[in-house]
């Protein structure tokens, strides 16, 4: 690797710091200290470390470079414009803008070089930790020179001190993960003031703990970052660089503060700056030739680099071997028949728990998609997520079955990582109750219209005895509320199937799969209408004999008693409707005239039947009090039992809708 050019990369390390400090200034808002202070640290991977192109940023054999601490996003957009990724002056004189390509933190798919969303520090290194994750299966099983390529994240103190960040770094130490390094600007400042005053951990002795490698440098040493840079991934472990820095690097009155953290400098400090550095005080994004031009070097090395490997994969794909194959096949859409003859269930097979319905079907599925992968935060038996006859992802073997261990977070998070990675679809699961842990995760991904999918099992009351400390009450509730996130609750094992087929389809956004853990009737199909009803959302499950008096709509374990009512209602005259609704995400996405003709407007006596909060039923029954739900957190008994007391048999829901008709009348 050829020496540094000290002047040059001074120039274009100041030239770098002000572009951050004139546009926070300019935006009137803005965190322009971390920026000040990793700039040498940008300089040096975007210029003599990172495999990468400007000019394509989508090439899969490029390294994947995160700034898990989004707040320093200028940072990140700096270095992006001067190495020629296709960002202009005008888009940084636009940071935080609406409608501009540089927000106030990074997004996916907003600006080009930016490998996903981050702001909730934790999130970007645990997602680093899923593309680590899933370069290594490529590696192994497609080809390591074509996809040998390294992860590096970008972190703060902030970073360091979420449990996100601690639950990936211990999965990523017991994995080996050696394609992963870790830059920790260790500057000893947070918003409210010095770290001491709520972090005094000794950081490295911990990440030693967890097995990485560990190495110290100081920011501004270029000579030594990029020594320490160099020997960084070069082993079998992941590799913590933790870089001593001081915030606003360059600022005479505000470096090594927290008021540099999250406000712009004033214009009088820009000013200062400008001059210490001998730049004029009122030339603002200013850009010189030759920095320009030294800058554009990156251009040149990432277009010889991707050459290479084009080459590489041209050959590769020319032998008679078929491992790239899978690939390329993925990496194109789904394959032909992918969903063609699925296992089908006939009601014989019942009484059936919809997560084995979904481990059935998951298997069959994973035999047809070989990039399909993932498992459970430790709760595989249970949800039915063991992909049988498959190795495990150890740190010996990249097998498709993952153990992401007692880590809801960071498993969400790790998702995250591995559905950017070109191919794969994973998956995990954990009961519905643990969702929570994994929200912020999950949020992303439906922020950043991402697919990976959720296999969430134990989905109610219903569950049993463990109590209300696991039966989900509020969290379908809390995910439907989620934008982009499509939740789907099916009834039996046919419609699991079915909301299988819509996971899968479904790349962009997630999609939660709700499953019972008890057992439940396979309907029969020729008595009620087909399960591929599940892939508009809702439909009539079963029709009303004589003129419509009553709809009951349900979702997942509820159907059946609802389908018992109907009985019930029917031989007392009273014309009833069933309305399956497993989704309203897709249900809201169909046409006008489907909704109404599933939900005629004309029939307004309607009671909804969900064993969870009945908050949000109202768009559909239009009366919080035609809901039959729960509005206690549940009890520790028997399931069945419980599903009796708190008002689901098929009695009370055919009393709630009498005593309704009643009070029409």
């Amino acid at each position: 690797m050829r020496e540094i050019d000290i002047r040059l990369a001074g120039e274009s390390i100041d030239t770098l710091r002000l572009l951050a400090v004139d546009a926070v200034e300019k935006a009137a808002s803005g965190h322009p200290g971390t920026p000040m202070e990793a700039a040498p640290i940008a300089y040096l991977l975007f210029t003599r470390h990172l495999r990468h192109n400007p000019e394509n940023p989508e090439w899969p054999g490029r390294d994947r470079f995160i700034l898990s601490c989004g707040h320093a996003s200028m940072l990140l957009y700096g270095i992006l414009h001067l190495t020629g990724y296709d960002l202009s002056i005008e888009d940084l004189k636009r940071f935080r803008q609406l409608g501009s390509r540089t927000p106030g933190h990074p997004e996916y798919g907003e600006t080009p070089g930016v490998e996903t969303t981050t702001g909730p520090l934790g999130q970007g290194f645990a997602v680093g930790v899923g593309m680590a994750l899933g370069a290594r299966y490529l590696a192994e099983h497609v080809d390591r020179e074509l996809f040998g390529y390294r992860t590096y994240v970008l972190c703060s103190d902030g970073d360091m001190m979420e449990g996100v960040a601690a639950e990936a770094a211990s999965l990523a130490g017991h994995l080996r993960l050696g394609n992963l390094i870790c830059i920790y600007l260790d500057n000893y400042i947070t918003i409210e003031g010095e770290t001491r005053l709520a972090f005094s951990e000794e950081v490295a002795t911990r990440f030693l703990a967890y097995g990485w490698n560990v190495e110290r440098a100081e920011g501004e040493n270029l000579q030594e970052m990029d020594e320490v840079l160099r020997r960084a991934g070069s082993g079998d472990r992941p590799s913590l660089v933790i870089a001593r820095t001081h915030i606003a690097e360059g600022s005479p009155n505000k470096r090594g503060t927290a008021a540099a953290h999250g406000s712009p400098l004033g214009a009088a400090e820009v000013r200062l700056i400008k001059e210490m550095l001998g730049r004029d005080p009122d030339d603002h994004f200013a850009v010189s030739n030759e920095v320009r031009e030294h800058m554009s070097e990156a251009t040149t090395r990432g277009q010889v680099l991707e050459t290479q490997w084009k080459e590489r994969f041209e050959k590769r794909a020319e032998l008679p071997d078929t491992s790239l194959t899978p690939w390329l096949q993925s990496i194109t859409g789904l394959p032909d028949g992918w969903d063609q003859d699925l296992p089908a269930f006939e009601s014989s097979d019942g009484p059936l728990a919809t997560r084995k319905a979904s481990g059935i079907v998951l298997n069959a599925l994973a035999a047809r998609l070989p990039l399909l992968m993932g498992g459970s935060a430790d709760l595989a038996p249970s949800t039915n997520t063991l992909l049988r006859g498959e190795a495990s992802f150890t740190p010996e073997h990249s097998g498709r079955n993952f153990h992401f261990g007692v880590r809801e977070h960071a498993m969400g998070a790790v998702l995250n990582g591995l559905v950017h990675t070109p191919g794969l679809i994973p998956f995990g699961a954990t009961f519905l109750i643990f969702s929570d842990y994994m929200r912020p995760p999950m949020r992303l991904a439906a922020l950043m219209g991402i697919g990976p999918i959720y296999v969430f099992t134990h989905d109610s009351i219903g569950l049993g005895e463990d109590g209300p400390t696991h039966q989900p009450v509020e969290q379908l509730t809390g995910l439907r509320s989620v934008p982009n996130l499509t939740v789907i609750r099916p009834c039996d094992a046919n419609e699991t199937a079915e909301a299988w087929k819509a996971a899968i389809r479904n790349r962009q956004g997630p999609t939660a799969l709700v499953l019972t853990r008890q057992d439940l009737p396979v309907l029969d199909r020729n008595r009620f209408a087909p399960p591929e009803g599940l892939q508009r959302g809702g439909y009539i499950l079963a029709k009303e004999e004589g003129e419509l008096n009553a709809i009951l709509l349900a979702s997942g374990s509820e159907i059946h008693p609802a389908l018992a009512a109907r009985e019930i209602l029917q031989r007392e005259g009273i014309g009833t409707r069933v309305v399956s609704l497993p989704c309203w995400e897709l249900f809201e996405s169909q046409a006008t005239d489907y909704r109404h003709h599933v939900l005629p407007p004309s029939c307004t006596m309607r009671v909804a039947v969900e064993a969870a909060s009945p908050f949000g039923w109202e768009r559909y029954v239009r009366d919080g009090s035609a809901v039959v739900g729960m509005t206690s957190f549940g009890a520790s008994a028997p399931g069945d039992d419980l599903m009796e007391h708190f008002g689901f048999s098929p009695e009370s829901i055919s009393e709630k809708v009498k005593v309704r008709l009643q009070q029409k009348k």
